[in-house]
């Protein structure tokens, strides 16, 4: 036995490493999954909930995979129904999601050997899409130091003005590094049962999360390039310029219809005064790219209103960040493609560069692949349910962008229902196209090419 054992260890790294070289998204999905199953078997402990009674396990499941996928939709109220050790899960399983799996293993490692070998360093550029290896290792200084930084930073802000709240300072620093870390990592997540609708009109409270969201939703190698050129924007690579420009014209897209919708409604913006409706508009602009934070009811805006939120929580954000959705940059170069094909130019450009027609065909892949993921779920909801359709594609799409935004239907569905959105959360957050590589059974490489025939489109 004592002999047999570190074979047996040495023949499990040996299958990690050749799984990790030859389909690290298999081996990514395989470890997000194991993660999932200990973050809900910690909330399945009598301990994690206030009365000291297990929780249905299915609502420690949709809990654990909401948390660890960074979404925030929820089955119970968070705030009333955990513990503080239920809490304290929680965040570690959004702090674990919103870092990546792989791009903590890849921490730990690198804090005991000191050094990245070349599998952490394919783990984390499967995960983080990012393909230069060469530059992993300070891809994970930054996501480790950015992410600290701006959350401690949101927790300090917050901290005197929940203290002023009438909150002691241990109550107020406790709320204060939740929101910090749920904030960032796009959770969306509250600690208490009213969460911040009392802090609909106040700009302290608010615009931290704001900044934090929005800074969390472009995505670390966007980061990265933007702290090694922070002074010479015209080295931004084309990633983060697309990416950068695309989200901020989502956030004003967003705000300024968001409040035209709202403006009279007078369950949501009316009683609000102008600054308040302004503040109120430019949160709930941002919130759908995946933060999934509210201080209004969802449930009672318009129709209209959740019909543009589900647009912009099915785009979400940057690639490799902690928000959803198909990523901005997989939206903007359809819509290049498509101001390309209106001119007649030959190309997709942008910013003085050409597109790949690879990266185009990709954005195709990840756009019909995600609309039917939902498709499909909501014809499995509604048949479940017998709610409407609004409601049901607005829980869905919110579910599969790692949002968290809700109509307050995912309470109220049947067991069923809760599993449809867990492992809608679960392809939601490992990605499309990181599942279809890892259910291939082979790489197609053909030598031989047949004659093009051009048919007709449209």
């Amino acid at each position: 036995m004592a002999r047999g054992g570190p074979g047996v260890r040495w023949h499990a790294r040996e299958l990690v490493d050749r799984l990790a070289r030859h389909s690290p998204a298999r081996l990514a999905l395989g470890v997000f999954g194991s993660v999932i199953a200990i973050i809900t078997l910690a909330l399945w402990t009598p301990w994690a909930t206030v009365t000291g009674e297990r929780a249905p396990f299915v609502d420690a499941l949709f809990t654990a995979t909401s948390a660890t996928t960074v979404t925030g939709l929820v089955t119970v109220p968070t705030g009333e129904y955990w513990s503080t050790w239920g809490l304290v899960v929680i965040l570690v399983a959004i702090k674990i999601g919103g870092l990546g799996v792989m791009t903590l293993a890849s921490l730990l490692g690198l804090a005991v050997s000191r050094r990245l070998g070349l599998t952490q360093r394919l783990l984390v550029s499967s995960e983080t899409k990012f393909t230069r290896l060469g530059e992993v290792g300070s891809l994970v200084n930054t996501v480790i130091i950015t992410s600290t930084a701006f959350e401690v930073a949101i927790a300090l802000i917050l901290l005197p003005r929940f203290h002023m709240y009438e909150e002691d300072w241990g109550e107020a620093a406790w709320h204060s590094i939740f929101y910090g870390i749920s904030a960032f990592n796009n959770a969306g997540f509250v600690p208490t049962p009213e969460g911040l609708d009392p802090y609909v009109s106040d700009w302290w409270v608010l615009l931290p999360i704001i900044v934090g969201v929005f800074v969390g939703s472009l995505g670390f190698p966007v980061i990265l390039n933007l702290v090694g050129h922070l002074r010479e924007p015209r080295r931004w690579n084309l990633h983060s310029k697309l990416t950068i420009t695309t989200s901020l014209a989502l956030v004003v897209f967003g705000s300024v219809l968001v409040a035209a919708f709202e403006w009279t409604n007078p369950d949501t913006f009316k009683p609000l005064d102008w600054a308040g409706t302004i503040l109120a508009s430019l949160f709930a602009g941002v919130m759908p790219r995946s933060g999934g934070f509210s201080t209004v009811d969802v449930g009672e805006m318009h129709e209209g209103t959740w019909l543009l939120m589900d647009a912009l929580m099915f785009a979400g954000g940057g690639s490799a960040s902690t928000a959803g959705g198909i990523k901005v940059t997989t939206l903007a170069v359809m819509l290049l493609a498509i101001v390309a094909e209106a001119r007649g130019d030959r190309d997709v450009e942008a910013f003085g560069r050409r597109i790949p027609r690879e990266a185009l065909q990709v954005a195709i892949a990840v756009s019909l692949v995600s609309a039917t993921f939902v498709l499909i779920s909501s014809l499995l909801l509604l048949a479940m349910t017998g709610e409407t359709l609004d409601v049901v594609l607005f829980e869905v799409i919110s579910a599969f962008a790692t949002c968290g935004l809700s109509t307050g239907l995912t309470p109220e569905l049947p067991d069923s229902g809760k599993y449809v959105l867990t492992v809608l959360m679960f392809i939601g957050r490992t990605g499309t196209m990181t599942l279809a590589a890892a259910l291939a059974l082979r790489n197609r490489r053909r030598v031989i090419r047949l004659p093009e025939e051009r048919p007709i489109i449209g």
